[in-house]
């Protein structure tokens, strides 16, 4: 955890750059990325030194051994003259990011042309590539010399004595990501922490699992499974095991470039060194990937325009729309391997929409796989920028039904208050909601008027597989007994004398007042 010192020194980097003149969110987490992957740089440099002195083994370097080479090193220049950190950065360290293969960055000849970068055909990709092959179209954007300098100042500072290792720095990124407060054109924001981990446990990964998020933003999701890994199977993993870990367990795809580059820095700092993390438009005929995770995790985009001509048609064999809601659904399904589960955030339409592709795609995970739990959510979950009703849908593929009963949860309070505030209070139904789900042997004897309960699959399917918690849930009325008329009146007469007393006293009072 951070603590509220180190939160005020992130609050003063990100008040100079809005001094600065970038206001948006989503550029100053970008800028702070770039700037936090050229530092990485040379943290893996200088431990390249340190194994080439210490066990007399070369090893393959970054930076180049020129003097504008070495001049890029974030060692080099972060005590320098705020206009010689911004020269050096603009006009060399960011054009060779950008520039950047098999983890290396390109040189500069003596007029300061960049020189590029053999390609190496079958050259290992080094443990910064998964980063700096979202670089291409990035774009520096700070403003002045002055504000690069406080930056750097400031994450050079945190870096020394805040956040050195790993799992802090990753804590440190997520508060920076937690102030993304806007939701981007096709419906897609950040699913509060709390919810995330809540979902992950609900799944339970472990290290034999392969884990994907189809609509990943910054990768929250697969944060949430690797550190749900780590906390439950670090002891317990071999080196086989580690390796998945760092490479082939995280996937993760996305249509906004800001997101993948945002995505992979996250990664980075919670150890994924190599994650698959990829532009691609999941739901359209681009994405032919089919039966290859075990385990599948998002908040998938709610709205947004889709081209019914891009739509992959096996997802419009299952559900033929432009939803991208439901075609997610279908894709999921599509994406995991047999024995696979999910655990997806939908909103509350998804669970009691009419339409007809709404009632195949429940029809279909009812019938042909096994719905496992349909937990409503309140709809301040996603405030101050959303305030839709959602609900998590967890369930397991299996192609050959399984669903005998669905349990359901009504989630009332998620441990922050439901306005725009969303400020941390006592009630909180996360622990219940998990430690229930672990233990549906204890559910089957709960009543409708309980916050949880079992629906047979009978009853749904009678009611067009409705899937909404009010359409089984039992109100229980507790009868109010009244007073009889005659009382009442009594009582009305009681209050309209003393009334009456009242306004006497204040009349006398008024009148000799007046009378001095």
């Amino acid at each position: 955890m951070i603590t509220g010192e180190i939160k005020n020194k992130i609050d003063q980097i990100w008040t100079s750059i809005w001094a600065g003149g970038l206001t948006n969110p989503l550029t100053v987490i970008e800028q702070l990325t770039y700037l936090m992957f050229i530092r990485s740089l040379d943290v893996k440099e200088q431990e390249n030194e340190k194994a080439e002195f210490l066990l007399h083994v070369k090893r393959d370097r970054i930076f180049p051994q020129s003097s504008i080479g070495q001049s890029m090193r974030w060692s080099k220049f972060k005590n320098k003259d705020a206009n010689d950190i911004f020269m050096i950065i603009s006009r060399y360290v960011f054009p060779a990011i950008k520039n950047m293969k098999h983890g290396r960055l390109p040189d500069f000849d003596r007029n300061g042309n960049l020189i590029e970068l053999p390609d190496e055909s079958g050259a290992e990709k080094a443990e910064t590539s998964s980063f700096a092959k979202h670089m291409a179209d990035a774009t520096f954007m700070i403003p002045t010399a002055l504000v690069l300098q406080k930056i750097i100042t400031g994450l050079d500072d945190l870096y020394t004595h805040d956040i050195a290792d790993l799992d802090m720095q990753g804590d440190v990124y997520e508060y920076m990501l937690g102030k993304l407060q806007t939701a981007g054109q096709n419906g897609q924001f950040r699913t509060p922490k709390h919810i995330r981990d809540m979902m992950v446990e609900l799944v339970a990964p472990t290290p034999q699992d392969t884990i994907c998020d189809p609509a990943c933003g910054t990768a929250g999701f697969l944060v949430s499974a690797v550190e749900y890994v780590r906390r439950n199977y670090e002891s317990k993993m071999s080196k086989a095991d580690w390796d998945a870990f760092k490479t082939t367990m995280f996937s993760g795809f996305d249509t906004d470039p800001t997101m993948l580059r945002i995505s992979a820095m996250n990664l980075m700092l919670h150890s994924i060194t190599q994650p698959d993390i990829s532009y691609k438009d999941s739901i359209s005929k681009q994405n032919q990937i089919s039966d290859a995770y075990t385990v599948c995790l998002a908040n998938p985009p709610f709205k947004g325009t889709v081209d019914a001509e891009s739509i992959n048609d096996d997802l419009k064999s299952v559900v033929n729309t432009k939803k991208t809601e439901l075609l997610f659904l279908a894709l999921f399904l599509r994406m995991l391997k047999k024995g696979g589960r999910c655990a997806c955030i939908v909103p509350d339409g998804v669970l009691f929409g009419s339409s007809k592709a709404h009632k195949s795609i429940r029809k279909e995970l009812v019938e042909n796989h096994q719905l496992r739990a349909v937990i409503s959510m309140p709809s301040g979950v996603f405030k101050p920028y959303a305030g839709v009703s959602t609900a998590v849908l967890v369930f397991t593929k299996t192609g050959a039904g399984g669903t005998d009963k669905v349990w359901f949860y009504d989630m009332k309070a998620d441990g922050f208050s439901l306005d725009d505030k969303r400020n941390a209070i006592d009630d909180n139904d996360i622990l219940d909601i998990i430690g229930r789900f672990h233990h549906l042997e204890n559910e089957g004897e709960r009543k409708r008027t309980e916050q949880s309960f079992f629906v047979p699959k009978e009853e749904i399917v009678g009611n067009d597989y409705d899937l909404s918690i009010n359409k089984y849930k039992e109100i229980e009325y507790v009868p109010v007994e009244y007073p009889p008329t005659s009382e009442i009146m009594a009582k009305l007469h009681e209050l309209e004398a003393e009334i009456a007393k009242n306004l006497a006293e204040l009349d006398n009072m008024l009148k000799k007042e007046n009378e001095f």
